[in-house]
């Protein structure tokens, strides 16, 4: 069996690795109950999945130009994608979006108690 051969097998490999991950990470954003379990569904998987599919392109492709295009790609879906989440995370707390009762640590509850308590304290002054 010639390298080309085990490269393309190798590249299949993580293609339908890839693609399947990110089909899991769709079909959680579905049925997972509220938004931070949606949102660990999406950011996690997904981000491991597009990965998955830049590795096997990368070996379908053999070429500098576009290997470099893949890593490129790579880096900033794991700049953004975390961050994006976060965000998300951060600006649907205060409007209930989120069920309360399955998280197991809340940090982020007494940290808004106290900037709403200081916001008070401005509008009393």
């Amino acid at each position: 069996m010639s390298l080309d051969a085990v490269l393309d097998i190798a590249a299949a490999v993580f293609l339908v690795a890839g693609a399947l991950l990110s089909l899991a990470a769709g079909v959680a954003l579905l049925r997972f109950p509220d938004l931070l379990t949606r949102m660990h569904a999406a950011a996690k998987p997904q981000v491991l999945g597009l990965l998955l599919v830049l590795i096997g392109c990368a070996l379908r492709l053999r070429t500098g130009v576009d290997i470099t295009t893949l890593v490129l790609v790579g880096i900033f879906q794991l700049a953004t994608a975390p961050v994006a989440a976060h965000m998300v995370g951060r600006a649907a707390y205060p409007h209930d979006d989120i069920r309360t009762d399955l998280l197991v640590t809340d940090e982020l509850a007494a940290h808004l108690d106290r900037i709403a308590g200081a916001r008070d304290d401005e509008v009393r002054a």
